[in-house]
């Protein structure tokens, strides 16, 4: 979907289906473990950039007794690297059964280890561990949706890039907009300007043709493939 749509408000599911938007999304929603996400419609996946930071800072934390947390982390790196070969081999390219099943194998052992490992222990990190289990055995498909769907990418980080800018306004702005509507008129043109860079317009152009000819909209969801 090439589209950036902001909205105020807060993270409740309330809020997120007061956006108008990811209630009726039926699409592929790539998102982190923020529960409110969850009762959306769409087909789930999980971004493994938010993963690979939970299983490395559990790794670093204790190496020794946390050897699945790194095995983890090397299977979802393994799995995108084979789904960058399969995509490589053409648009209808999807990973071999045998390769798939390696995978899911890989997957589930580093499961079995960190089960093993952490089981009867006490503590802080074996709790963060074990809860981090719960979210890798409950969540398999989506998690690894990004190697059975091609078209689904290992990360959000396109959402991510348009968040920054948000986040460099806030800073520059003392922590806070000083007004509810500065705010909302600060969501607008930036939802505007990033959609439109994402359509191959310059930003410039594009606010320059606000003045003249009127506002750019796009003319569908996603761009048609040539």
């Amino acid at each position: 979907m090439h589209l950036t749509l902001m909205h105020v408000g807060g993270r409740s599911s309330d809020d997120i289906d007061a956006g108008g938007v990811l209630p009726e999304f039926t699409g592929i929603l790539m998102r982190d473990g923020y529960s409110g996400y969850a009762h959306l419609p769409a087909i789930h996946a999980w971004c493994a950039a938010h993963l690979l930071r939970d299983l490395r800072a559990l790794s670093d934390a204790d190496p020794d007794s946390q050897l699945w947390a790194l095995a983890m982390a090397d299977t979802l790196l393994e799995a995108n690297q084979a789904a960058h070969h399969a995509r490589a081999a053409g648009p209808a390219g999807q990973l071999e059964s045998a390769v798939l099943k390696r995978i899911r194998n890989h997957y589930r052992g580093a499961i079995a280890k960190g089960s093993t490992d952490n089981t009867g222990q006490r503590g802080a990190l074996a709790t963060e561990a074990r809860t981090l289990l719960r979210r890798f055995t409950r969540y398999e498909d989506m998690i690894l949706r990004f190697a059975t769907d091609l078209s689904v990418p290992f990360t959000n980080n396109v959402a991510e890039r348009s968040v920054r800018p948000v986040k460099v306004q806030q800073r520059t702005s003392g922590g806070a907009w000083r007004t509810l509507r500065g705010l909302t008129d600060f969501a607008v043109v930036h939802s505007c300007l990033d959609t439109a860079t994402k359509w191959g317009h310059d930003k410039l152009t594009v606010l320059q043709q606000l003045f003249t000819t009127g506002a750019w909209l796009p003319p569908a969801l996603t761009p048609a493939l040539e």
